[in-house]
């Protein structure tokens, strides 16, 4: 992963670097081994000097968003700048069941991602947050030093629930994360999206869309090239490219020239 990023960082193509929040593997065999995202995405912070970095995203039951606004702020200070905040509901049942983290209903999940939206824009942004709410409850609460990206960096959250999820998205992110699927699909939550958007009076171009895209074991790039540009051709800003195990560096390169080539960036789409 660090000579991925590392070479990553030296190819201007390739305009940020992002982990995932679990401590299971998800695309493989549950037993096998995973590193925690945000110490994991500290330490590949410090190895890079220009990609943009994130955690893609962070269940926000695994911590209170009170720490969680803390250990933003500072790897925002430790990045210079350059963290973007991702965060989601939470999921995985497997990992939460075998750690004892309450997961909760799917009502609850959303009730309390709300509230946590509410909770990190507080401190990161303002000299003291005080809360009541049915999960979260803070007194005067501060958080300090906070990062450089103000007034927070920017909130991607992930996700493609059309009643809650890209409701919250519209309140309080900044970039959206299309989960995967088709580019009817894509279109259709983007369309859901403006809508929850013209609903509080937001303008939907001030939210950056992605979406996953897959290169497969045989590195068929011209498979992802061709998917980035279905998705772009509906919007799509950022295609988040999952590389496959094992890690391989040279990967990138080709990978690069080929999306240089194809026209994508000419639209102002990002890899």
């Amino acid at each position: 992963m660090l000579e991925i990023w590392k070479t990553a960082d030296d190819i201007d193509v390739f305009e940020s670097g992002w982990t995932f929040d679990h401590f299971y593997p998800i695309f493989s065999d549950s037993t096998g081994p995973c590193l925690e995202g945000w110490t994991t995405l500290t330490a590949l912070a410090q190895a890079t000097t220009r990609l943009r970095v994130g955690v893609l995203v962070t269940g926000i039951h695994y911590r209170h968003p009170a720490v969680l606004a803390n250990m933003a702020s500072a790897l925002d200070i430790v990045s210079n700048g350059r963290l973007e905040l991702g965060i989601g509901a939470g999921w995985n049942e497997e990992e939460s069941g075998a750690y004892g983290i309450e997961l909760g209903s799917i009502k609850e999940r959303f009730d309390r991602f709300e509230e946590a939206c509410q909770v990190l824009r507080g401190l990161l942004s303002q000299e003291t947050t005080t809360f009541d709410g049915k999960f979260y409850q803070l007194k005067d609460a501060r958080n300090e030093p906070k990062g450089p990206q103000q007034p927070h960096p920017p909130i991607c959250i992930g996700g493609s629930g059309e009643k809650r999820t890209l409701r919250i998205t519209a309140q309080y992110a900044d970039h959206w994360n299309f989960v995967g699927g088709t580019p009817e699909e894509f279109a259709r939550k983007r369309d859901v999206l403006a809508g929850h958007c013209a609903d509080i009076g937001r303008d939907p171009k001030e939210i950056t869309l992605s979406a996953h895209v897959r290169l497969d074991q045989d590195h068929d790039i011209d498979k992802v090239i061709a998917e980035a540009a279905a998705l772009g051709e509906e919007g799509l800003d950022l295609a988040i490219i999952y590389l496959p195990p094992p890690y391989d560096p040279s990967v990138l390169e080709p990978l690069a020239e080929k999306i240089g080539s194809s026209g994508l960036l000419d639209g102002d789409a990002r890899g």
